[in-house]
């Protein structure tokens, strides 16, 4: 049985998924040029001895990744470079004025590295004000925090990346003043209800809304300022954006709508290196994200509840396998509301949470056709976006990017474009966790703190190498899918163009206890409610889970067709 420690938790059970009908994937684009393969909207990426892949949520973003790589650069520099890409083209999930999870693998000491670029609190933050959430939308930028995307991605190229900063940065301010095509995903946010108050942004709107009609799908957007911004940061680094008239800039939008930003909290901001979850199981070294996200949690309670055996006798995507997961996962969600937090904050033994005595106890009171209630709070968190690269040296960097909800706190800086986030709406509210019989949450407002997260970038390792490698945006879903995709995988041995389009359930933290993507069929449902699920059909998902897998055929990638994802191999 291996032993838990505190940089490897080993489970005390080995796992591994039973065999499942291969689910056939929505058709993908042709070979582009230099012989790739192109993933079309929600496609994937596939090719003979293929060594390297980029799989995003933005074709515009994946096509400058792997540019990066073919000019020279790392994964490090290719997933940076994306990233900044994707804040331009995909502005509604990400940006210079949001933050993110880094997990990198460096195939040379064989090392796993996690970097915490995530928001942070104001030093002024009114702490009593977020009981009484939502925000008034002349008060929205109550929920601004920090930004560290900036100032994670710098960290990250000088650290690890090969290449000039000055070259991986000025690709997204040409993109962003010579105009891009919006995305199918971008064009139905731009047409929803989310978007109506981000119209009232001048900045956003002059992008995104000309003369009040939004940009239409597939048509062209140009973002000169953003524009302008990035060609600085790309000559002049992170300093301009934290002590320097782009950082004033932020605080007089913030301010401009009930914020408390300062420069002292631009200007004091620091990325955090964590040392990532890792669980042991089947011969993988599993790597996760680490506090102050929950994704790392959620997937090691859920792996560590059950046995390869008892898996294998359940049939993949059946009433009675996903009754069982959701049950391991609403223990886990249980335990985020109970004890997670920003470690610098607060005392957290996850060694204890992942305890094999512990989760083996709660597994006693699971059954096959009951389901526990799942104590019910808020919480919200929808505008994230994922990426991943794998470059020819065998380095892995999977990204989270995220402002939080849709054009973030829907504010951008008049003088630099950049969209604030509103990440601080993460916080939990004290009378959310009433329930559970505490007197304040270890999630809650602080200055400097850290807002909980559901970020899961995961790597698997075998022998030294990754063989698997998957994160993905949508919020509190995130960690179940990745959970869901993680054992489809490694259990079940779904290629990733499988297991991008193998349908998935998620556990809401209000309302019904299960939701299923829409087109379940009958027998599934009515299965689901016979073990005690209340169940309902998602009207829609907004999650997307992107996927690489390694063999000794080569790279594989694929990208989640929910948010018309991009992947290319080469």
């Amino acid at each position: 049985m291996p032993q838990v420690t505190e940089t490897k938790l080993g489970q005390s059970r080995q796992f591994r998924a039973l065999a499942a009908t291969r689910l056939a994937s929505p058709g993908f684009a042709a070979l582009c040029a230099l012989g790739l393969t192109l993933g079309a909207p929600g496609g994937h990426a596939q090719a003979q001895r293929a060594r390297v892949a980029v799989a995003t949520e933005n074709a515009i973003a994946t096509r400058e990744g792997l540019a990066e790589l073919a000019a020279g650069g790392n994964a490090v520099d290719a997933i940076v470079r994306a990233a900044l890409v994707s804040g331009v083209v995909s502005p509604s999930s990400s940006g210079l004025g949001g933050g993110g999870f880094a997990l990198l693998w460096r195939a040379t000491s064989h090392e796993p590295i996690v970097l915490d670029f995530r928001e942070t609190a104001p030093a002024a933050i009114d702490a009593a004000a977020f009981e009484a959430r939502p925000f008034k939308p002349e008060e929205r930028a109550r929920a601004s925090g920090v930004p560290g995307e900036l100032a994670g991605l710098f960290e990250l190229q000088h650290s690890f990346g090969k290449r000039r900063w000055q070259d991986v940065v000025s690709p997204a301010a040409h993109i962003a003043q010579s105009g891009f095509a919006v995305s199918p995903h971008l064009g139905s946010i731009l047409l929803s209800p989310f978007a109506k108050l981000a119209a009232s942004d001048p900045g956003i709107a002059a992008v995104f809304f000309p003369a009040g009609q939004a940009v239409a799908t597939g048509k062209s957007a140009k973002n000169p300022t953003l524009g302008r911004t990035l060609t600085r940061i790309a000559a002049q680094g992170k300093t301009p954006f934290y002590d320097g008239d782009i950082a004033a800039d932020l605080i007089l939008a913030a301010h401009a709508a009930g914020g408390a930003l300062a420069a002292s909290d631009l200007r004091d901001y620091r990325p955090q290196r964590r040392v990532p979850i890792h669980l042991s199981w089947e011969g993988y070294d599993i790597y996760t994200m680490p506090l102050p996200s929950a994704g790392g949690v959620v997937v090691g309670e859920t792996l560590g509840t059950f046995s390869k055996t008892e898996l294998e006798k359940l049939p993949l995507n059946s009433g009675v396998y996903q009754h069982l997961l959701a049950e391991a996962m609403r223990g886990a969600l249980s335990d985020r509301l109970r004890f997670l937090g920003d470690p610098d904050f607060e005392k957290i033994d996850v060694l204890a949470l992942l305890d094999p005595k512990r989760i083996a106890d709660r597994k006693r009171r699971i059954s096959s056709e009951r389901t526990h209630a799942l104590p019910r709070f808020e919480e919200d968190e929808h505008g994230t976006h994922h990426l991943l690269v794998v470059d020819a040296e065998g380095n892995v960097a999977s990204l989270t990017t995220t402002v939080n909800n849709a054009f973030g706190a829907k504010i951008s800086g008049k003088a630099s474009g950049v969209v604030l986030n509103d990440e601080l709406d993460d916080f939990t509210r004290q009378k959310d966790v009433a329930a559970f019989g505490l007197s304040q949450s270890p999630n809650r407002p602080r200055p400097g703190a850290r807002p909980l997260s559901s970020m899961t970038p995961t790597l698997v390792v075998k022998d030294g190498k990754v063989v698997f490698a998957l994160g993905g945006s949508g919020g509190q879903l995130i960690a179940t899918n990745v959970t869901q995709l993680l054992l489809a995988r490694l259990v079940f041995g779904l290629t990733p163009k499988e297991l991008v389009t193998l349908p998935r359930f998620a556990v809401p933290l209000s309302g019904p206890s299960l939701l299923v993507e829409a087109g379940a069929p009958r027998s599934l449902i009515d299965d689901l409610s016979w073990r005690g699920e209340v169940v309902q059909e998602m009207k829609e998902n907004p999650s997307a889970v992107q996927v690489v897998a390694i063999d000794d055929s080569g790279v594989t990638a694929a990208a989640d067709p929910r948010k018309q994802g991009s992947a290319l191999v080469k």
